[in-house]
């Protein structure tokens, strides 16, 4: 039995590629290839676009996959989202012209029916635009329940002609004013836009990559406890980076003052040292933390040795 594992190509591979470095003890990856190899035989890596992988995990032509929480909505796959994480964090956002007066996009839409104008929108997200423009109150009032027009080079669906939505296939941010009035694009910080002379007026959502599971992979007994163990692994090592490894010496005398102010996942590690009454003392504690135990640890303790752990595993 293999567990076939569909990562993402492009701008989370980077990333994932050194999630799996700290999950796993060995991994190979040719740069020429789509293809990923483990030191465990029982999985079976390819790398695809994330755009491709929440419907084919779907469709159980893989078992698990890594993909952003933008094209898990966006797709509308039947899977099952497992966890998060924590990298490749966008938002997905509805951005105009700067030098345009309007700050919402009822405005938009208001002016544009108003002066009969058709109101052309592009972005790479045609189902999570179509959705966000129906929830709007202007759209609602002059449009009822009719679908924005979703237009491509091969299929066009959706009734409504006046507002329309055009599939990008990228540099969505170059296309106003121009070609269209409105762009619903990805961002991490803005500067992209602002280059651009683009102004946001919305977050439509923000997404990070996320782990994905077929549902009929779950319900086999043998794939299911198989993909635990992937996630297991996974998710020690997110949550290494949230966390530090300590290690120090403290007398006896100091030991209680110590303790009282040093946090544990459980409780710290005591061991007695080689010379009397003194003792050594390990835990992990939270990165955010060591600031602050600095200046009691400088008072009461020696020889602080820090570690960044790779993994921390949460065991049942």
């Amino acid at each position: 039995m293999k567990i076939k594992f569909a990562i993402p190509k492009g701008s989370l591979e980077n990333s994932t590629l050194e999630l799996l470095k700290k999950s796993w003890a060995k991994v190979n990856h040719n740069r020429r290839t789509y293809r990923v190899f483990l030191d465990d035989p029982e999985i079976e890596i390819k790398m695809l676009r994330p755009q491709e992988i929440p419907l084919l995990v779907s469709e159980g032509l893989y078992d698990i996959g890594i993909t952003g929480k933008d094209w898990i909505e966006e797709t509308k796959s039947d899977v099952e989202t497992m966890l998060d994480l924590e990298y490749g964090k966008i938002k997905l956002v509805v951005a105009i012209p700067s030098n345009n007066s309007f700050s919402t996009l009822d405005e938009i839409i208001d002016r544009y029916r108003e002066q009969k104008k058709t109101l052309r929108i592009s972005s790479e997200y045609l189902i999570t635009t179509s959705k966000f423009i129906k929830k709007s109150v202007s759209y609602k009032k002059a449009y009822g329940s009719i679908s924005p027009l979703i237009i491509t080079p091969w299929i066009n669906f959706g009734e409504n002609k006046k507002i329309q939505i055009h599939l990008s296939f990228g540099a969505t941010e170059a296309k106003p004013p121009d070609d269209v009035d409105v762009i619903v694009d990805v961002t991490e910080t803005g500067t992209t836009m602002k280059k651009n002379r683009l102004k946001i007026i919305h977050t439509v959502l923000e997404s990070s990559a996320h782990v994905i599971v077929n549902k009929r992979s779950l319900s086999n007994n043998l794939k299911h406890e198989k993909i635990f163990d992937m996630l297991t692994l996974m998710k020690g090592a997110v949550n290494s980076t949230k966390y530090l490894h300590i290690y120090l010496n403290v007398k006896q005398e100091n030991l209680g003052k110590l303790l009282i102010k040093l946090p544990s996942l459980k409780k710290p590690t005591i061991c007695n040292l080689s010379e009397k009454n003194w003792y050594g003392v390990n835990t992990i504690i939270p990165k955010t933390d060591l600031h602050k135990l600095i200046p009691i640890i400088r008072k009461v303790a020696q020889g602080l040795v820090i570690h960044e752990p790779k993994q921390i595993l949460e065991l049942e």
